[in-house]
């Protein structure tokens, strides 16, 4: 099973998270990005941009937070994170 946890943090508080759990046959990275959309729709929120910078981070972390400046839109919190916390 694949899960990502998907947070929303505003002033280093916590104020939405939710857990996409995952047990297709898919690649690593299509579930990656299939959780990501799930938790921006579950959110309201717009697909953030991958930069070169969370790409990085979430290679050597597993784990990436999107700020403003991975949003289009203006967005009313902190960052957005998500966090790989099961894999097969």
């Amino acid at each position: 099973m694949f899960r990502l946890w998907g947070k929303i943090y505003k002033e280093n508080r916590l104020l939405k998270d939710t857990t996409i759990c995952d047990d297709s046959n898919d690649t690593r990275t299509h579930k990656i990005f299939n959780a990501l959309d799930a938790i921006c729709y579950e959110f309201d929120l717009s697909k953030p941009i991958w930069l070169d910078s969370t790409i990085e981070e979430f290679k050597r972390h597993d784990k990436a937070r999107f700020t403003q400046d991975n949003f289009i839109e203006a967005i009313e919190f902190d960052y957005l994170e998500i966090h790989v916390i099961e894999e097969d």
